[in-house]
């Protein structure tokens, strides 16, 4: 097939996966057409926040396991958990920043004196904020947050990114306090999402599929991996996207899931393989494409074909009470009755089925040999096994997909074919 040709087809498939996609998106009216000339416009001024009442909630549940574990606080350094409970979004530094979620009454917050009024500008819960001078110690404010709610020994739970200067501050000023993981606690509330999560996640993975589509369109001769990145890049963020990423992988490069030093440049021929998302109001997408400029060959089409039949085995193989483990055992043994593998070995998967997503792009738990923890409603997770061969080039198709309490769901449909390889929203 000629790139000229290509190119025709190409359009015509976007116009029919174009289809579905408008109707899903509110206020959306007359926007395909700007985004189809090039002239992209934000998808996400409807996107609604998590509200107050739903933090309430979380934090709730987090008392109500803290309590069933015996973790008498929660101590958590800024990151994804401390936006999840708080909305505070903030860096780490040498400078202690930290909320203390109690087992019983109310968060408080630890900030630099000088950062307080910042920080107060992303709290949407709690009013209780300790502030401490450069000469000071920090952690004698952990330490007055837990006595004022009486608590003088017990279990501090810390999520699993703290680092070690807090662990050994607690230890210090708070000698009464035993160290432990709050993982039970936080991977208990975040690894379950609600509705309104899923919302986000969803609508930034429409944002992702329509900058895939806005670039595909846009693919030529010589262009380089980061003028490919560059496009996709603008693209999410033009469409709404905050904090976007782009991977773009071209020819023998795209055997190494993640890359590699050695640049190239498209070809006729050439396979691209694409993985990308962006974030809105915290909550992530991920996805992954596979093309062929101009016309693939057999054994494209043949690895291209095999990954998408893996990606359903996956998919169909994550129903609710199913160990997560699981789905990854049911790829491998498909790969290995094709010839691929086995096991983690190439050519084949080298990496797991799949990882958890929500407010982190990788987050617990993971499509993986050994993972144990059954499949519940609610539970996010990318699906992507992708094969590799060194030397010659790898194929990854990945969507997203989230656990309902009748199965799993896709936040974006796969692709149908490698002639129409951009598949849909909704």
């Amino acid at each position: 097939m000629s790139s000229g040709r290509r190119q025709f087809l190409k359009r015509a498939g976007l116009a029919v996966a174009a289809g579905s996609a408008v109707s899903v998106l509110p206020g959306q009216s007359g926007a395909m057409d700007k985004r189809s000339a090039g002239m992209l416009s934000s998808m996400v001024d409807d996107a609604v926040p998590i509200s107050v009442k739903e933090r309430v909630a979380r934090i709730n549940r987090a008392q109500a396991l803290m309590r069933k574990h015996a973790i008498d606080a929660v101590l958590l350094e800024p990151g994804a958990a401390m936006e999840y409970f708080t909305g505070i979004r903030w860096w780490r530094s040498e400078r202690l920043v930290a909320v203390v979620i109690p087992r019983t009454g109310d968060l408080a917050v630890v900030t630099p004196f000088f950062e307080e009024p910042s920080v107060r500008e992303s709290m949407t819960i709690g009013d209780d904020v300790r502030t401490w001078h450069e000469h000071e110690d920090p952690f004698e404010r952990v330490k007055g947050i837990l006595n004022d709610r009486g608590l003088r020994s017990g279990v501090i739970g810390l999520e699993a990114t703290v680092r070690y200067f807090v662990v050994d501050g607690l230890r210090r000023s708070a000698s009464g306090f035993a160290v432990d993981s709050a993982l039970p606690v936080t991977l208990g509330c975040r690894m379950y999402k609600t509705p309104a999560e899923i919302a986000l996640m969803k609508m930034a993975s429409e944002v992702t599929w329509h900058a895939y589509r806005h670039v595909y369109d846009q693919l030529d001769k010589g262009m380089s991996h980061e003028d490919v990145k560059s496009l996709m890049t603008s693209a999410q963020t033009e469409l709404g996207g905050s904090r976007p990423w782009s991977m773009a992988l071209f020819g023998p490069a795209s055997a190494y899931p993640h890359g590699t030093g050695q640049s190239y440049e498209i070809a006729e021929g050439s396979l691209i393989l694409m993985d990308c998302g962006c974030a809105v109001h915290g909550y992530q997408s991920d996805i992954s494409r596979t093309f062929v400029f101009g016309e693939p060959s057999k054994r494209q089409r043949e690895v291209w074909n095999t990954v998408r039949k893996g990606q359903q085995v996956a998919f169909d193989a994550a129903s609710v009470g199913t160990p997560a483990g699981k789905v990854d055992d049911a790829v491998r043994a498909y790969y290995e009755s094709v010839g691929y593998g086995p096991d983690y070995k190439t050519p084949g998967l080298s990496h797991r089925t799949g990882h958890g997503i929500g407010m982190e792009g990788h987050e617990p738990i993971n499509f993986v040999r050994g993972e144990k923890t059954p499949l519940a409603p609610g539970m996010c997770l990318s699906n992507e096994p992708g094969i590799y061969i060194f030397g010659e080039f790898g194929v990854r198709i990945e969507d997203c997909l989230y656990i309902t309490k009748d199965g799993p769901r896709w936040f974006t449909t796969p692709p149908v074919s490698l002639d129409e390889p951009l598949g849909g929203v909704g």
